[in-house]
């Protein structure tokens, strides 16, 4: 887990992100492993809302049913949450802090329940601060926010569906 950054290769360029080990561990370790297990390999920005964010990780974002895009997705490893035996139960435990959700800012998808992330991220394109203290910030965007900007300008459906699929590679690297 030496890997300092990720870079999130699309169509559009590539966005890289920079970790908040400090304050989201939880968050950080999941999104890591995901990322070297191929985990978000060839899912798909599935959710671009322009003024607010770009929303992907969903590994149902791989078939082409468009209903099932956005209701997928688990902690890469059992945290507590879940039923340890079976995977797909896996979520992250909220690890709320005082970092504002700010234009760049990389937080975690949930449910209703505040323990319920699971691999879908989201990208905030503007400040977005009524998500603080709801959403686990992570990281942010340390390069790349034009690409972030070409994906949420995307052309979309009315469930805020890209009209053409946004695939993502995503890998670590080290610091340079």
């Amino acid at each position: 887990m030496d890997k300092d950054t990720a870079v999130i290769s699309t169509k559009f360029g590539d966005i890289v992100l920079e970790f908040f080990d400090d304050i989201a561990p939880k968050h950080v370790e999941s999104f890591k492993l995901h990322a070297q297990n191929g985990y978000y390999d060839g899912t798909i920005f599935h959710r671009v809302i322009p003024g607010f964010m770009i929303q992907g990780g969903d590994p149902l974002s791989k078939s082409d049913d468009k209903s099932r895009h956005g209701t997928g997705g688990n902690a890469a490893k059992y945290f507590g949450i879940g039923t340890e035996t079976d995977e797909s139960t896996w979520d992250l435990p909220a690890e709320f802090s005082p970092r504002s959700h700010e234009r760049g800012i990389l937080s975690m998808a949930r449910s209703q329940d505040p323990d319920s992330g699971g691999s879908q991220f989201f990208i905030c394109v503007a400040d977005s601060l009524f998500l603080d203290n709801q959403y686990t910030v992570f990281g942010k965007v340390v390069s790349g926010l034009d690409i972030v900007d070409d994906i949420v300008n995307a052309p979309r459906d009315a469930r805020d569906n890209p009209d053409d699929r946004i695939e993502m590679k995503v890998h670590l690297e080290d610091k340079k």
